[in-house]
C-alpha cells in the first residue's frame, strides 16, 4: 500500500532534484524546518493546516527558481554582472559589421558584373545574415561567460565619463566646413588651370572640360550649400530635423548627380584617362574595376554623411 505525497514533500522533492546529491540532504533539513515553522504560526493564527501548508508553500514560490538560488545558478541569459558590457558591445558591431557587409557584397557583386537585382538581393542577405550571426554569436559569448562566471576584465572608472559634446554643433564643425569649401573649389580651379599630374606639356585635368561652366557651377554650389548648412546649424547650437533632412537632400543629389556623369563618360577627363591609364597599359577590364570603385565611393561617402546628420539630430534631440 502507497500512501499520497504531501504537499511540502512534494514541493521539497521538487526544489533538491537539480541539486548537487551533497547539498540535497542539508537543504531539505532546512526546508523541512523553515516550512513547519511557517505553518505552524499560520495555525496559531487559526487557519485549518491544508490552507496554512498551501499558503506557505505558495509564498516560497516556484521550486525551480528556489533551486537556482540553493545552487547559485542564474536563470537570466545575461545577467547585470555583464549586461551593459554586452549591450555596449552588441550596439557596436551591429553598427559596424552589417554596413560593411552590406558595402562589401555590393562592392564585390559590382567588380564581378552582377546585375542589378541579383546586387541587391544578395546584399540584403548578406547584411541580414551578418544580424543574426552578430546577434547569436555574441549572445552566445556572454551567456557561457554569465555560467563560467569569468571576468570580462572590463572595469568602470570615473575616467570614462564622457566629455560634453556639441552633437556636431560646435564652431570647428563649421571652420571645418568653409575649409572643405575653399579647399574644394581650389582644388576645381587648379584643376582645370595647373593640372595635378606632371604632362610634360599643358595641363590636362582630372575632370571633363565638358563640365565647364554649368555643370562646375552646379558642384560650387553644392559645396557652399553645405558649407552654409554647417553655419545654420552652429548658429542653432544644436542639429534639428530640418537641418538633416537638408542634408539628406544636399548628399542624395551630389551622389546622383556624380554617379550619373561617372556612368555616361561625363565626369572624368578621357584625356586624363588616357595619358594616366590607358596609355600605360591598363586593360579595359581594370577600368571597369576602377570604374566601380569610383562609382561606390560617390554612394559611400555621401551615405555616411546622411547617416552622420540623423545621428547627431538624435544625439540632439535627446539632449
Amino acid at each position: 500500500m502507497t500512501t499520497t505525497a504531501t504537499l511540502t514533500e512534494r514541493y521539497i522533492s521538487a526544489t533538491i532534484r537539480s541539486l548537487a546529491p551533497e547539498v540535497q540532504d542539508d537543504v531539505r533539513a532546512e526546508l523541512e524546518g523553515s516550512i513547519a515553522d511557517a505553518i505552524d504560526a499560520r495555525l496559531d493564527q487559526g487557519e485549518a493546516p491544508a490552507e496554512a501548508e498551501r499558503a506557505v508553500l505558495t509564498e516560497l514560490g516556484d521550486p525551480g527558481i528556489l533551486a537556482a538560488g540553493y545552487a547559485d545558478r542564474p536563470l537570466h541569459l545575461i545577467g547585470p554582472k555583464y549586461f551593459l558590457v554586452y549591450w555596449r558591445l552588441l550596439k557596436v558591431l551591429l553598427w559596424i559589421v552589417p554596413a560593411f557587409a552590406f558595402a562589401g557584397v555590393v562592392l564585390g557583386q559590382l567588380l564581378d558584373g552582377a546585375p542589378t537585382g541579383t546586387v541587391i538581393g544578395t546584399a540584403v542577405a548578406a547584411t541580414i545574415g551578418s544580424i543574426v550571426h552578430v546577434g547569436f554569436w555574441v549572445t552566445l559569448v556572454f551567456f557561457i561567460l554569465e555560467r563560467a562566471g569569468a571576468d570580462t576584465g572590463v572595469k568602470w572608472n570615473v575616467d570614462q565619463l564622457p566629455e560634453p559634446t556639441q552633437n556636431g554643433a560646435g564652431r570647428a564643425d563649421a571652420i571645418a566646413s568653409i575649409v572643405f569649401l575653399a579647399l574644394g573649389v581650389g582644388a576645381v580651379f587648379w584643376d582645370a588651370l595647373l593640372g595635378f599630374f606632371p604632362t610634360g606639356g599643358a595641363p590636362i585635368p582630372i575632370l571633363a572640360p565638358g563640365l565647364w561652366p554649368w555643370g562646375i557651377a552646379f558642384f560650387l554650389a553644392l559645396f557652399i550649400a553645405e558649407a552654409l548648412l554647417a553655419v545654420v546649424v552652429y548658429a542653432h547650437r544644436r542639429w534639428t530635423i530640418g537641418a538633416a533632412v537638408v542634408n539628406t537632400l544636399l548628399a542624395v543629389v551630389f551622389a546622383a548627380w556624380s554617379l550619373t556623369l561617372l556612368v555616361r563618360g561625363e565626369l572624368l577627363n578621357p584625356e586624363f584617362l588616357s595619358f594616366v591609364f590607358t596609355d600605360n597599359g591598363v586593360t579595359d577590364e581594370t577600368m571597369r574595376i576602377l570604374t566601380v570603385i569610383t562609382g561606390f565611393c560617390l554612394v559611400a561617402f555621401p551615405a555616411w554623411d546622411i547617416v552622420d546628420g540623423w545621428i547627431k539630430t538624435a544625439r540632439a534631440r535627446r539632449s
